[in-house]
């Protein structure tokens, strides 16, 4: 019934835009990720539409779609939208921004699913390192990068033991 609030508003509203995209986020938190799809879709057709100027929305709108494709086994898909995401954070931020960082992992999480191990451990570590410098070895954004990492080469079929002594030792400074 709320919807109907909005359908009636312009297209160019940015409230409409913005309607649409809490509608297909709601969708998808709900479990209905085949509902939210298409919703999500034209909210993001819309913003970049009549809104081009909102590059956080945007960048938000994309990244609820790619969470969508992702619950819905498109992982390709996920994985080039999720780049495009990060691509426009760095480029607006910088490579060592908390949100840049944030994205990088984003991105390292799209690798996995599609079993892409390599990319996503150099990936992690760079991103860990970056971390490191920026925001040091003690802020939760960089605890989670080292345990994203840990993750990455426990999950690769083709770990070595040296492999595996890696996260062993990143585990250890994470929970120190």
């Amino acid at each position: 019934a709320c919807w109907k609030t909005y359908l009636g508003r312009p297209e160019s509203d940015w409230v409409r835009c913005t309607g649409l995209g809490v509608l297909g986020t709601a969708l998808l938190q709900s479990s209905r990720p085949e509902e939210a799809l298409p919703v999500l879709e034209a909210g993001l057709a819309l913003t970049q539409r009549h809104l081009p100027h909102h590059k956080q929305l945007i960048v938000v709108t994309q990244g609820n779609l790619t969470n969508c494709l992702g619950s819905l086994g498109r992982h390709d898909e996920a994985l080039v939208l999720i780049r495009e995401v990060h691509a426009v954070l760095v480029a607006a931020l910088g490579v060592s921004h908390q949100d840049s960082l944030g994205s990088a992992n984003n991105v390292a999480a799209a690798l996995l699913n599609l079993n892409r191990h390599d990319e996503a451990k150099i990936l992690l570590r760079d991103t860990l390192s970056t971390a490191r410098t920026t925001l040091g070895d003690d802020h939760r954004a960089t605890l989670i990068f080292g345990m994203s990492l840990t993750d990455a080469i426990r999950s690769d079929p083709n770990a070595t033991r040296d492999d595996l002594h890696e996260a062993e030792t990143i585990m250890q400074g994470v929970v120190q």
